[in-house]
């Protein structure tokens, strides 16, 4: 009995003592040179190697172009059933592509597919063309947008990430510009497809991403190859709610980039989740002194995400503090409190109350200008 319960003990301990390992993740765990795991929801790093390292990444590049194709679908400069009209240039395009020919026509919608689907780089180049103009006025869109998301590490010199001397990012610019698209749900339905077809079944497709095949969970969202950039790929999943985005640059194998960017999200998976920032308690009005109104609504600012380490969302308090009274006039989005959350006793967040319209204050002509109102109604 005794033996017994001795084995069961210590295959208890070896099953904690694996899975405690299983947990961790360490930078020589994750053999690319450089590698980023990020939460899609409160852009939380949960694992960095290398993060700020310029390094070229191939295809990956497509993630920005993508990216601004759905900014011009969304403002409806452009549209899925439009027709493009392969140039000279698109067509020329080597590497990874659908081998149009100059003259060549496909929808907006197909060319995405074929761009997000088959990384091809002459149909990404035609894209450009067509919401640009030409390639290197819609490159200048894609520096621009990546400097307004803060990518500081990155420096675009074409659409399709084709190796070109100064085409360089970090897996951090990736991370970001890959959260920026993913708030498009329409990309999904292009990075999730395995296989299709294009010209009426003649050009079969199949997705360069194999995760789709492997991964529970995989949404996405791009890979990349070069001889200088190595293999490459920007991975997104979610699973129970909780989104993560894994880039791994410079990998030596497709092999190895697949297998990193699994590991990266079991890691993300196993170890944390996401939890939404929510007021737990209602706003009431705030009484005001000297108004046309005795009150004025209020509501919170924006709040979001956080992620935590499983079970530390037990952990999180909030606390409300509120104007007791104001006095007129009173402006819309005036600060009047403010929204803290706060983890183990540190504030780990905080969010303004603001006031949700005008209050004027009462005066002799805004009471008179209020009585003259209802007269001529009468």
């Amino acid at each position: 009995m005794m033996k017994r319960m001795t084995a069961i003990l210590l295959t208890a301990l070896l099953l904690l003592i694996s899975g405690t390992t299983a947990a961790a993740l360490s930078e020589e765990d994750i053999s690319s040179p450089s590698g980023i795991l990020m939460d899609a929801s409160s852009g939380k790093i949960l694992f960095k190697k290398n993060v700020h390292e310029q390094r070229p990444c191939a295809s990956i590049t497509k993630v920005m172009t993508l990216l601004l194709v759905m900014e011009a679908l969304d403002t409806e400069k452009i549209h899925l059933d439009d027709v493009v009209t392969a140039s000279a240039h698109a067509a020329s395009m080597g590497g990874s592509d659908i081998w149009l020919e100059e003259g060549e026509q496909m929808t907006v919608d197909e060319m995405i597919k074929a761009t997000a689907v088959a990384s091809a780089n002459d149909a990404a180049v035609a894209l450009a063309e067509f919401i640009s103009g030409t390639e290197d006025d819609f490159v200048r869109a894609m520096n621009d947008k990546a400097k307004a998301l803060g990518m500081k590490d990155t420096t675009f010199m074409n659409c399709n990430g084709l190796d070109e001397e100064g085409h360089i990012t970090s897996a951090y610019d990736v991370a970001l510009m890959s959260r920026e698209l993913i708030r498009h749900p329409k990309i999904f339905e292009y990075t999730a497809i395995w296989l299709d077809y294009l010209r009426g079944g003649e050009t079969q497709i199949v997705n360069t991403n194999k995760l789709l095949r492997t991964y529970d969970g995989i949404t996405g969202l791009k890979t990349g190859t070069t001889g200088d950039a190595g293999s490459c790929i920007t991975a997104t999943a979610e699973r129970d709610g909780m989104s993560l985005i894994a880039v791994v640059l410079g990998a030596d194998s497709g092999k190895e980039r697949f297998r990193d960017a699994a590991a990266l999200l079991d890691y993300g998976f196993a170890n944390f989740e996401t939890v939404p920032l929510k007021l737990s308690e209602s706003l009431y009005p705030i009484a005001v002194e000297s108004g046309m109104s005795d009150t004025v609504k209020i509501v919170c600012g924006d709040t979001g995400f956080m992620t935590l380490p499983k079970g530390e969302s037990e952990n999180l308090k909030q606390t409300l503090t509120v104007e007791e009274s104001l006095t007129a006039p009173v402006k819309k989005g005036t600060k009047v409190g403010k929204l803290t959350f706060s983890l183990n006793g540190e504030e780990a967040a905080a969010f303004d109350v603001l006031t949700d319209e005008d209050v004027e204050e009462k005066t002799f002509t805004t009471v008179f200008a209020l009585l003259w109102q209802a007269m001529t109604r009468l």
